[in-house]
């Protein structure tokens, strides 16, 4: 599992790197602003504790410039039952993600690399524990339509998985 997040982190350092040592001519008259997105989440947990993940989200966004932008996430992801290393059955886990990120163009003002940290707020099943998650990712993002995969990390939750995220935006 340590092998994976060091990949993450790794072609997340890589992808951003490249970016920020290219030589560009800065764009003129760019509208900075804000975008909202609406998204749907399906994920695979990456180790053996739970079997499947889904959610929604809704990403507000703000253009610093057309290479980068900052991220604001919340919504609601719920972690379906699994087994634990003895057989035994654990209850789902539903929470709450509120994330802050930085989102860096790489090509073609369209495809992009996003970093996001913050925090989970289990809220189903008697689970009141707070997490600190983090969450690594590439998509590809238009006028309306973002499609990205991420890796996100539940520390105190103890798994992690591998999820597509689908969503609608528009400019505010």
């Amino acid at each position: 599992m340590k092998k994976l997040q060091i990949i993450c982190l790794a072609a997340f350092a890589f992808l951003f790197s490249n970016n920020t040592f290219a030589q560009e001519t800065e764009a003129t008259n760019y509208d900075q602003g804000f975008r909202l997105g609406f998204g749907l989440n399906g994920g695979l947990p990456t180790d053996g504790d739970y079997d499947w993940a889904l959610g929604g989200d809704v990403r507000l966004q703000y253009d610093l410039s057309k290479k980068a932008s900052l991220t604001l996430t919340t919504g609601f992801t719920n972690l379906f039952m699994g087994k634990d290393d003895l057989g035994n059955n654990i209850k789902d886990v539903g929470f709450i993600p509120a994330k802050a990120g930085f989102k860096a163009f790489v090509l073609k003002d369209q495809f992009y690399v996003l970093g996001e940290l913050g925090a989970g707020f289990a809220v189903t099943n008697g689970y009141d524990k707070t997490t600190f998650l983090w969450a690594p990712g590439i998509g590809y993002a238009n006028k309306y339509i973002d499609l990205s995969v991420r890796y996100e990390d539940y520390k105190d939750f103890r798994t992690n998985q591998v999820a597509l995220r689908v969503a609608y935006g528009f400019k505010l």
